[in-house]
């Protein structure tokens, strides 16, 4: 029997997070006091890795967390865990991540997959490669696997694909247990900077616009929480506008560089927010679209979303039984109508304009 999460609506929401960039919008939504004012009491709580995060929203003891886009898929199906009927209404971000390789595969002269698979021939029988992904049902693993095999690299073959959590991909790679790795940031920018890695690929170019996390809730409390809900969801589609703007990138970065949330100078936080991207000590690159907050309708849980996640699992192999992953269970998970309901409960709230004679920049931006 799955545990409850109480009703009561003087409890304080608890939410998870990663330390990463794009768990932005959940920061900066307590930070600007935008729960506060859809009239919630939130408490942030850092988790060290998705499997956390999994596992404390299944037990009750997360309300809700950022979580990759998968996650509410295999929760619900029971792919690697206890079955939990999870759900989406909110996609946090698109794209966001990049594959970077070891500084010992760039001196080798590893550039891409084609130059990979060459040098992968030449050291056959000396040693099988161990590239990490953060969770097995998440882009990083679909998008890795897909930019191996498209270099013809049979990644269950050919290489070893492991899971490790964000912020320990750097001192993996560092220590040798690693040879690369796909994450989001700023752990890519953080390895480039530090001389330990350079970065072959980025996901805003290999698929663009693909979801990427997600705030994930049980069914249960959406079903019986639901004014809380609405507004955890209003105060977030809020704070993805903000994080969004250019113009509010320098109080974001400064923001999450504090020790409580990711904890990384604003240098390496400012590649993936503001950019240049930086691929190796020497060269940076311009990718306006790295990180998507808001725009390109990124938010709403649309069914071409759900078809992203449930393609790319299918594929994967990673489900036994993939009849299971249909339309209907892509509209079970990604909840569009609860999106479009959060969208009218935000409308509503919104006060009437108080600033008419107020310039541009004397107004906040959200």
């Amino acid at each position: 029997m799955q545990p409850m999460i109480s009703s009561n609506p003087n409890r304080v929401l608890r939410l998870g997070f990663v330390a990463l960039t794009d768990c932005a919008p959940l920061v900066m939504a307590q930070e600007l006091g935008l729960f506060k004012k859809y009239g919630l009491r939130v408490a942030l709580s850092r988790e060290l890795g998705w499997a956390t995060i999994r596992d404390k929203v299944i037990h009750g003891e997360l309300h809700a967390a950022h979580a990759v886009a998968g996650m509410p898929v295999a929760a619900t199906l029971g792919l690697n865990s206890v079955s939990c009927e999870c759900l989406t209404a909110l996609v946090l971000n698109l794209n966001g991540n990049a594959i970077t390789f070891s500084a010992d595969l760039w001196k080798r002269g590893v550039r891409d997959g084609a130059t990979l698979r060459a040098e992968m021939a030449r050291t056959r029988g000396e040693k099988t490669l161990t590239f990490g992904v953060v969770y097995s049902f998440s882009s990083h693993n679909y998008l890795l696997r897909n930019w191996l095999l498209a270099a013809g690299i049979q990644p269950d073959r050919d290489v070893r694909i492991v899971v490790v959590p964000p912020a320990q991909m750097v001192p993996n790679l560092k220590a040798g247990h690693l040879d690369g790795f796909c994450v989001g940031e700023p752990w890519n920018s953080l390895a480039v900077r530090a001389g330990e890695g350079c970065t072959v690929a980025l996901s805003a170019e290999l698929d663009p616009l693909h979801p990427e996390k997600v705030l994930m809730v049980r069914r249960d409390f959406a079903d019986r929480r639901g004014p809380e809900h609405l507004a955890m969801l209003a105060a977030l589609l809020e704070a993805c506008a903000y994080c969004d703007a250019p113009e509010n990138h320098a109080a974001l970065i400064s923001v999450l560089a504090r020790p409580e949330f990711v904890n990384v100078s604003e240098e390496v936080l400012r590649c993936g927010l503001s950019g240049p991207f930086n691929v190796t000590r020497k060269e940076s690159r311009s990718v306006p679209d790295f990180c998507i907050f808001h725009r390109h309708d990124a938010n709403e849980p649309s069914a071409d979303k759900a078809g992203w996640v449930l393609r790319n699992l299918r594929t994967s192999g990673l489900c036994n039984e993939p009849a299971l992953l249909n339309a209907a269970l892509g509209r079970r998970v990604f909840r569009a109508d609860i999106f479009h309901s959060a969208q009218r409960f935000q409308n509503a709230s919104k006060p009437e304009p108080e600033h008419q004679n107020e310039s541009p920049d004397q107004i906040a931006t959200y």
